[in-house]
């Protein structure tokens, strides 16, 4: 079994540092791949009602021979459902075959509806009120909820709301190509921890430092990066339906501050590059330039 390194919600609960991420693996893939990852130790399975898996990810979690009790489930509420959270939880619940997720986030900080056949932005929903509703949720339905893809300014309105619950994590695109160290650190001074979603950054690996460090501890770029993101106490959230991936994607190494330093430098040295951002779809600007991203 693999020792997986937790960090600690504000609700007390822990929180398993490795996940696995689920973002756009298919039903019959998903299926597989969460009944392998728990087999190999993983203990934190992501998902979302937009990704259309959860159905095959619930099948996998009942067919596994691991308790519910040890998995940390997370699900996401899509923007089209902003108006009734609790119903769109009670149908995740539903094809999650559970009575509980252990987290349930806010996905993007907007609401969407259907208009003229097309979705379009939601503009008498506020999401400081969504979340608000979610903070009043059951906690026999959700032991925490958080927010997902929100910029500083943005987690800071919810916070200036005095929501019943601070959000317990923000769920964001994290990688050595977009640390956002300036947006992890405000969470961390405020009891919120930190999830990267993209954490391999879509397989871009090849930068010389990356690989260098991989050679000196004889392991795969990959276990490098999600390193250093277990290294600046984040969540990592690397997805993959291939049986040996995700085995090797639990192999955590120890990374000297030398080395993180270095890892730290690439965004400075390559640019920025972000692969998520679907504000883009409706021309809205979800974050807000980047300014927080470096």
């Amino acid at each position: 079994m693999a020792d997986i390194p937790s960090l600690k919600l504000n609700t007390g609960a822990s929180i398993p540092q490795v996940a696995l991420g689920t973002w756009e693996s298919a039903p019959d893939d998903v299926y597989d791949a969460v009944k392998i990852a728990l087999d190999a130790g993983y203990r934190h399975i992501d998902t979302a009602m937009i990704y259309g898996n959860e159905e095959a990810v619930g099948r996998a979690l009942q067919d596994s021979k691991v308790p519910r009790q040890e998995i940390f489930l997370t699900t996401k509420l899509w923007c089209k459902d902003f108006r009734n959270p609790e119903a769109a939880l009670d149908a995740s619940l539903k094809r999650l075959r559970t009575d509980y997720v252990d987290l349930y986030l806010m996905h993007w900080p907007f609401a969407t509806k259907e208009e003229n056949g097309k979705d379009v932005i939601d503009k008498d929903v506020d999401y400081v009120e969504v979340y608000k509703a979610l903070a009043q949720l059951p906690t026999s339905k959700a032991k925490a909820v958080g927010i997902s893809n929100f910029t500083i300014e943005r987690v800071q309105r919810v916070l200036d709301s005095k929501p019943a619950k601070v959000p317990a994590a923000l769920q964001v695109e994290l990688h050595v190509n977009l640390p956002q160290q300036k947006l992890v650190d405000f969470c961390h001074s405020h009891g919120i921890v930190v999830e990267a979603y993209s954490p391999l950054a879509r397989g871009n690996l090849d930068n010389e430092v990356v690989k260098k460090i991989a050679k000196k501890h004889n392991v795969e770029p990959a276990n490098v990066v999600l390193s250093w993101g277990i290294a600046r106490n984040t969540v990592v959230l690397p997805k993959s339906v291939t049986p040996a991936r995700i085995q090797s994607n639990l192999k955590v190494i120890k990374l000297d501050r030398e080395e993180v330093e270095e890892l730290n430098k690439i965004a400075k040295e390559d640019g920025l590059k972000r692969h998520c951002n679907y504000g883009n779809s409706f021309d809205f600007d979800t974050f807000d330039g980047d300014k927080d991203s470096k």
